[in-house]
């Protein structure tokens, strides 16, 4: 293991209690959530105030946010290497809300989507910076057992947010949602800015040059373990994209279920909540690798059974919500467990690390998801196949990263943690 990998403590003695520290970390990280599930009720009026006729055209509103999200995760992990934390966070968010603001008044559907990319600029942010704060503070199985309730409360995100933007929907109109994002956003800002103390340690601080940039790049892509944890988490993460890309055209189109495709939609995303809490609270006892390796396993046979029984026939929706229910069960424990493994090795450039994996995550799980949805063909074969593909893919790296030993618990026992 890297003898830099867990840090001495907390780089600021004003460390926040541990519970407001999950919580700012949560809603930090639930920004990004936020700007793309909030959106999503008012797509359709905001295509028709802006003169957009063809439907598909209006998803790039999220196209835009996420493409400005993925690219700028690059620079904002070795900017934060250089200069702190706080001041890069600082700055993200700023550019966050004044984007989102910006937005509620937008002549243009053009004009829009410019902000939209620079309001995903300002969340790369959030992401990559949040992680690294994570990674400074926590080590080995504490820091997977934090990540974990970070996205148990991140997962809460999906599940509420159309329905404030419904709720938006049915008094006001679609300026108000980006309004309602910046109101949001801002006070979050200033929660961190009165709250959260530096964690970069003066001795992880690195120059902000190509040359040492490209040296962090490289350490992070040339560490064996790192690099299949991260091929792997995107691989999964791919998986949960494709569902997003086609969720609709399958509980509507397929099962119909019209009004009710909100509340199911939100039932199975919960799954991935409820996962992510059992793993904080077992992490610390079996240990990162057991846990995920496990449910890894698990994973593999659920969607290999899925996919199997989708060629046999179209699924009836009591058979389909079981199944899917169930990998993602086992998905909150593949996520958090896996980025907590792919950051261990690399505490002293968490910055560029966390940079580099949320990029990797991001562009690769996308093109991923992509592919997988656009191969939707009227039934739910294409997504199974998808689901059963990623998970063999990320078991066939995770088996080399481990020199085929599963199960193997070599990340050790919390040594330090902040109070």
């Amino acid at each position: 293991m890297d003898q830099q990998a867990t840090p001495p403590g907390p780089a600021s003695s004003r460390m926040l209690p541990r519970v407001e520290f999950i919580a700012l970390a949560a809603a930090l990280m639930a920004l990004n959530a936020l700007a793309i599930d909030i959106m999503l009720p008012g797509l359709q009026q905001i295509g028709a105030s802006l003169g957009i006729e063809n439907e598909n055209h209006r998803q790039y509103v999220i196209s835009a946010y996420i493409a400005g999200f993925g690219i700028a995760q690059l620079f904002f992990g070795p900017l934060s290497d250089r200069f702190g934390r706080r001041i890069p966070l600082l700055c993200g968010l700023a550019i966050y809300v004044l984007a989102a603001f910006a937005a509620a008044f937008a002549p243009s559907f053009g004009i829009l989507l410019l902000l939209r990319v620079i309001q995903g600029i300002g969340a790369a942010a959030t992401r990559v910076i949040t992680i690294s704060v994570v990674r400074d503070t926590f080590g080995g199985r504490a820091m997977a057992e934090v990540m974990s309730l970070v996205f148990m409360v991140f997962m809460i995100i999906p599940v509420v947010a159309p329905g404030i933007g419904q709720v938006i929907m049915l008094f006001s109109e679609w300026h108000m949602i980006f309004v309602a994002m910046a109101a949001i956003a801002l006070v979050f800002t200033i929660w961190t800015a009165w709250r959260l103390p530096e964690t970069l340690h003066p001795e992880y601080r690195r120059p902000f040059t190509p040359a040492v940039i490209a040296n962090g790049f490289k350490i992070v892509l040339t560490n064996r373990v790192s690099l299949l944890y991260m091929l792997a988490t995107t691989a999964v993460f791919g998986s949960l994209f494709g569902f997003i890309n086609s969720a609709q055209q399958i509980y509507v189109g397929i099962y119909d279920l019209g009004v009710w495709f909100p509340v199911l939609f939100a039932a199975v995303a919960s799954m991935m909540a409820v996962s992510s809490f059992a793993n904080a609270r077992l992490v610390g006892r079996f240990g990162m690798r057991r846990l995920s390796h496990g449910a890894l396993l698990g994973f593999c046979v659920v969607t290999t059974l899925w996919f199997v029984l989708s060629l046999l026939g179209p699924l009836p929706l009591y058979v389909f919500v079981p199944l899917f229910a169930l990998a993602m069960l086992q998905f909150g424990w593949i996520g958090s467990n896996f980025n907590s493994i792919a950051m261990e090795p690399l505490g002293h450039i968490a910055g560029t690390a966390s940079s580099v994996q949320g990029f990797t995550q991001t562009f690769g799980g996308g093109l991923i998801g992509a592919f997988i949805g656009q191969s939707f063909n009227g039934t739910t074969t294409p997504l199974a196949a998808g689901f059963c593909g990623v998970s063999i893919a990320a078991l066939a790296f995770v088996l080399i990263a481990e020199k085929g030993k599963l199960f193997q618990a070599h990340d050790a026992p919390p040594k330090a943690q902040a109070s």
